[in-house]
């Protein structure tokens, strides 16, 4: 062994603390041959370097194999992924309680239940024993990796509440129940979005670039508005965006309907069951004669019996296709969308659940306020099957003349 000196010491510590990985062992694998005969143990008595540190590059030095660093399987797996059933037993128990950010700024989740509560739902609900559980905290984590946040409360509760809110969400998860048990039914959320000015309009988006996005200093009058209409298979997964050139009217809603089953019927051909989520949408709205109207038509056409599932008053953030949309302008946010193709083209970029929507454009003129007469509604009325104690929220409309 070669004497060194405190400052040589010094100096070799100061340089092996400066390198990582394959370079740090070859480092001190080296300066123990020239320096402590080779060995391993001296090496560590001598600079503190770990003694399996030291072999490993005396190894790699003798064979010409250098080792590659695999940090991330270093540590414990996170829990969901040591136990993958947790996590989809815990989506489909948060799913249900969840609502979006009412502004639609944030694609983001927001679960109404705390660690606690889910630990317990998923004992009572989904047979796990208490046995089998992480913390509460880690519990918490785990919400949070899986995309449901806690919420800041926001005074944004509205002020009005008809009584039998929570008898209708009873009934809207009596259907979705139902519908999803059954082979030969499909569940479908449907909604349209406020109009969209096309043009070189300034959105309050941001971009990063060297320099700043133009748009037009006023927003002036635009050309072109589209409305976009959306129709969400919400156990699938698969979204599909029209967008109407027109009005927004129930024939636009239905024709839209129409429009999407024609592209999507040779995947559902067996289906004989359908299921729309709705919310308190003027256009769609129960007491709608033309939508009722052309809803019936569509039943018939297609054989189906619809079941029309509506939420309560005002909060329709729990509505499952709402969350799209926070998706969509997140996606084009800070693009000026300055023609309609630019308009489909972003569009049929975003992506729901990895996955690209179906895209249409539904060129058609509308006219606003097309309604049927009293004397000619109740021929349709009578046909309508609607819930004994929720007749506005509950519709059941059969085919007829198939």
């Amino acid at each position: 062994m070669k004497a060194l000196t405190a400052q040589q010491l010094a100096t070799i510590k100061d340089a092996a603390q400066k390198l990582t990985g394959a370079k740090r062992r070859a480092f001190e694998a080296q300066v123990a041959l020239d320096d402590l005969s080779g060995s391993a143990r001296r090496a560590e008595t001598v600079f503190g370097w770990a003694r399996t540190t030291v072999l490993l590059g005396l190894q790699e030095l003798w064979s010409g194999i250098t080792c590659v660093d695999h940090p991330g399987a270093r540590g414990h797996r996170k829990t969901e992924e040591k136990l993958p059933q947790l996590a989809e037993d815990m989506q489909s128990l948060a799913e249900p309680e969840s609502q979006v950010d009412p502004k639609f700024q944030s694609p983001f989740l927001y679960t109404r239940m705390t660690a606690k509560a889910m630990r317990q739902a998923l004992i009572d609900q989904k047979g796990w024993t208490d046995d089998q559980w992480p913390c509460e905290h880690t519990m918490g984590h785990m919400l949070n990796r899986l995309g449901y946040r806690m919420r800041r409360v926001q005074k944004a509760k509205p002020v009005k509440r008809v009584r039998a809110t929570e008898a209708i969400f009873d009934h809207v998860h009596q259907e979705h129940h139902a519908s999803d048990d059954r082979e030969d039914s499909l569940r479908i959320s449907i909604d349209t979005k406020a109009k969209l000015n096309v043009g070189e309009f300034s959105r309050g988006g941001t971009t990063r670039g060297s320099k700043a996005t133009q748009a037009w200093d006023h927003d002036m009058r635009p050309k072109e508005k589209l409305v976009p209409f959306g129709i969400l298979e919400v156990l699938g997964g698969l979204l599909t965006l029209i967008f109407g050139t027109s009005r927004e009217t129930s024939d636009l809603l239905v024709d839209g309907l129409q429009q999407w089953w024609n592209l999507r019927k040779d995947r559902y051909q067996p289906m004989r069951h359908l299921v729309i989520d709705l919310d308190n949408g003027p256009q769609h709205a129960s007491g709608r004669t033309q939508f009722m109207n052309r809803l019936g038509e569509f039943a018939d056409r297609k054989t189906l019996e619809i079941v029309l599932v509506y939420d309560p008053p005002y909060p329709s953030k729990y509505h499952p296709i709402a969350r799209c949309w926070g998706i969509l302008e997140a996606h084009w946010n800070g693009t000026l969308l300055e023609t309609v193709d630019t308009v489909l083209h972003w569009a049929r970029t975003m992506t729901w659940k990895a996955v690209r929507p179906i895209v249409q454009l539904l060129d058609k003129a509308y006219a606003n306020g097309v309604r049927v007469a009293n004397k000619a509604f109740q021929k349709i009325e009578e046909r309508l099957e609607r819930h004994v104690s929720l007749p506005k929220y509950g519709i059941r409309i059969q085919p007829q003349g198939g």
